[in-house]
């Protein structure tokens, strides 16, 4: 049941016979002219618009004359985060811009299920109130995001200025950016790239998959840096585009999922039967996704000099390749 306190309204609306064939968000936003089709597609994404026929629905769904929709509209969370005191891995800062080393389960920003202790958070009370705002009320100071699970660079803006000609960089794919990871299996061939669609899962809305329809274009280069025998692989990826969750859902495309992956790898069961129990057990407990950002490079917004920062991949990655290599040699 609904709790609707929680809500601002909801509605069920049917499809007319002349907006049969119509895209779902585009329907709904012809319905709530003054609600952004941004915020529909969020709450499609989200689970807040429902048919009783389809279980899981993408906002690209063409809509069928006579089917019902129930679109509800929650009451939107606290608007401007706090700030909260929490250590930092500052790897470079100045008026403009402050760069951090991310450590792995850090949330970047508030959202629905992490509504505090995020980086955001950390960066307001770092900052001080000159952050407030920056390109935007609810993540400011954010250009770009990596996931919780993953670790390393990560740059934000302290000036409006900066925020607008950093994002510019990141839409026009000039940052550089690089990142350390092991997968399960030796990629083959060692060195490519991958340039499947990247769009949200039909088994899964939580998550993304490479896709034939919808999805949007996303590319990726790894190289194989070194390998355990037929075990695992050190690769490194660089991104041409920044979609949600690209290497983990690119690399478990061609069969070489991110070890640590709860959400795109699997078990490995073949490969985990050929290690020690020692091993094994080490491996399976990894605790997040191996996964680390190590290498980002940009051009200052406001000197336009070119900035290059790297980052070791970290203690828990360090003891995963240790292991890994014990596995091999033994």
């Amino acid at each position: 049941m609904t709790d609707t306190r929680k809500l601002i309204y909801q509605h069920t609306i049917s499809v007319p016979e002349h907006s049969r064939g119509v895209r779902l968000d585009k329907w709904l936003a012809e319905i709530f002219p003054k609600t952004s089709r941004s915020r529909l597609r969020g709450l499609i994404e989200q689970g807040f618009v429902k048919n009783a026929e389809i279980l899981q629905l993408d906002a690209a769904y063409r809509i069928k004359t006579g089917q019902t929709f129930i679109i509800t509209f929650p009451k939107p969370d606290t608007a401007r985060p706090i700030a909260q005191h929490i250590n930092l891995d500052i790897v470079f800062e100045d008026r403009s811009l402050i760069v951090v080393n991310k450590p792995a389960g850090m949330v970047v920003h508030p959202a629905p299920g992490n509504p505090d202790k995020t980086l955001v958070n950390a960066l307001l009370a770092h900052c001080g109130d000159s952050l407030q705002g920056i390109g935007g009320v609810r993540r400011p100071g954010i250009v770009h995001r990596i996931d919780k699970g993953t670790s390393g660079l990560l740059v934000a803006a302290k000036t409006e200025e900066a925020h607008t000609r950093l994002a510019a960089q990141f839409s026009a794919h000039d940052i550089d950016r690089i990142y350390d990871a092991f997968v399960w299996g030796v990629p083959k061939p060692l060195k490519g790239q991958i340039t499947g669609a990247i769009g949200r899962s039909s088994n899964n809305r939580k998550k993304m998959a490479v896709v034939t329809k919808g999805g949007k274009p996303a590319e990726t280069h790894y190289t194989t840096v070194s390998t355990f025998g037929s075990i695992a692989g050190h690769i490194q990826c660089s991104l041409t585009t920044g979609r949600t969750h690209q290497i983990r859902v690119h690399m478990t495309s061609l069969g070489y999922p991110i070890i640590g992956d709860s959400s795109y790898g699997n078990s490995q069961s073949k490969l985990l039967r050929s290690l020690t129990a020692t091993g094994s057990d080490m491996i399976k407990s990894f605790p997040r996704q191996a996964l680390h950002a190590a290498s980002l490079g940009f051009q200052h917004p406001t000197t336009g000099k070119d900035l290059r920062f790297e980052s070791q991949i970290p203690d828990d990655m360090k003891i995963l390749r240790t292991t890994l290599t014990n596995e091999t040699n033994r």
